[in-house]
């Protein structure tokens, strides 16, 4: 059994004038979300094997506020293609990294969303409630599957949790 947790990077700040998107940092509120997000995986166990991060300055200062509590830094790949791709390039990602254990992506939406609704089949009622509603900034789905991450597809996961920063 593996996990994959879906983690949309915080509140981020909009551009300034020439500013690329990538580019784009985390505002006060964005960080404050991270780091709660870490203090309450800590608190509910739910800390990944493997981490990939998306390269976005985004991406990278969210699993930073993470790290704040969680400490992941020795299982922590990055990947640019989280930043461009599609729902189904997520899961290929996930996939690829080779890992028994629980995996973690840290990106955006609205791949996010698109993953996790597609990879849960099933779920509790509350999360799948939740997440119907749209994945907030700083909003982590958790999905249980019978295999390993090799075996990540569509409509084979279980929703067991869907977290926001409201719930820290």
């Amino acid at each position: 059994m593996a996990r994959l947790f879906l983690f949309r990077h915080g509140k981020a700040a909009w551009a300034e004038p020439g500013m690329r998107d990538f580019d784009r940092k985390l505002d006060d509120r964005g960080l404050e979300e991270a780091i709660a997000m870490g203090k309450l995986m800590g608190k509910r166990h739910l800390v990944p094997d493997l981490v990939i991060c998306s390269t976005a300055a985004r991406a990278v200062q969210t699993l930073d506020g993470i790290n704040e509590t969680l400490h992941l830094n020795d299982v922590t790949r990055y990947d640019q293609k989280l930043y461009a791709t599609d729902a189904p390039g997520y899961l290929e990602i996930a996939a690829a990294a080779e890992s028994d254990g629980d995996i973690m992506l840290v990106g955006h939406n609205p791949m996010m969303e698109d993953a996790a609704i597609a990879l849960s089949r099933t779920g509790e009622d509350h999360a799948l409630d939740a997440l119907q509603m749209g994945f907030r900034t700083g909003g982590l789905a958790v999905i249980r599957f019978d295999g390993p991450a090799s075996s990540f597809t569509t409509e084979t996961g279980h929703l067991e949790a869907y977290l926001t920063p409201n719930d820290a």
